[in-house]
């Protein structure tokens, strides 16, 4: 009696045992969801609904939240936590809404994307440019004329730092660049095998509340500033989040180029969207992997 009571003892500790690696091979597999949701989310921009109603679409537990005129919608993606901010057009609105969403979310990174016009000819529409660097070219210092002394565009040729490391600099004439982060450009060029559309390229994001069709002025800039394209939002994006201290890429796709004839193209909105969603899951990805 005693040696069945001690086959039945050992048997019931094997059970056991066995049991309790398969609960544990069973936690090491659910470690990923559980690691996604301790990151904090990676905000993504669009300024308009063309730049950013596809990518709220796209996200799982989706609720819209409203601060201001500015709407964000805060969801999962792939089990990642994301926030989609639709910025509304310009410097000010951008900047507003990206220092809300720091504020308000405390991302983990920040992402500004959308459509962009082309400066360099040797790039196409649905080309997508990783923003290296963005910079603001709306921010310049003119040269003194006097009245009935004309004015000229092209002589418009010294850049104005917005952000001076020397505040009590009078003139700060410098061409400001806010390089993208290394790790977002990571994630970019690991998602760039997925997007077959166009190049994938790096480059100079210009931004500033203008719309320029002057090809000798845009021919400048991409001279002078070394810009790819030009858009409206990305370099007072990059401002606030370089004062913040979170890690911010641009990335726009070309949806026109007057440079070399490349029609305006609506689809390239969508385009993009995906492609920054792609960029997005390989950072946090990266993130959940490195806890």
């Amino acid at each position: 009696m005693m040696q069945v009571k001690y086959f039945i003892g050992i048997a019931s500790v094997c059970t056991a045992l066995f049991l309790g690696a398969c609960n544990g091979d069973g936690n090491s597999n659910s470690t990923q969801p559980q690691e996604q949701a301790k990151l904090q989310p990676i905000v993504i921009q669009g300024a308009l609904p063309v730049e950013s109603k596809k990518m709220a679409s796209k996200l799982d537990n989706v609720t819209e939240e409203v601060i201001g005129k500015w709407v964000f919608w805060k969801g999962t993606y792939k089990g990642y936590p994301v926030v989609i901010s639709k910025t509304r057009m310009g410097m000010s609105n951008s900047a507003a809404a990206t220092a809300l969403a720091i504020q308000h979310y405390k991302p983990i990174a920040i992402i500004n994307q959308g459509t962009a016009g082309g400066h360099d000819p040797d790039l196409h529409v649905f080309d997508i440019v990783l923003g290296k660097y963005t910079t603001n070219i709306g921010a310049f210092k003119t040269p003194n004329k006097p009245v009935g002394g004309g004015s000229n565009a092209l002589e418009w040729n010294e850049a104005f730092d917005v952000l001076p490391d020397d505040e009590y600099d009078p003139e700060p004439i410098a061409i400001r660049k806010f390089e993208g982060d290394k790790e977002l450009l990571l994630a970019a060029y690991k998602a760039k095998p997925n997007y077959t559309k166009g190049q994938v390229v790096e480059g100079t994001i210009g931004s500033a509340d203008t719309w320029n069709n002057e090809l000798d002025r845009i021919q400048q800039f991409h001279t002078v500033y070394g810009t790819s394209v030009e858009e409206m939002e990305a370099a007072s994006v990059a401002q606030i989040a370089h004062q913040f201290e979170v890690p911010f890429l641009g990335i726009r796709i070309l949806s026109n180029n007057i440079t070399n004839n490349g029609a305006y193209d609506p689809a390239t909105g969508e385009a993009c969207q995906e492609y920054a969603l792609d960029v997005a899951e390989q950072y946090m990805k990266a993130k959940a992997a490195a806890k």
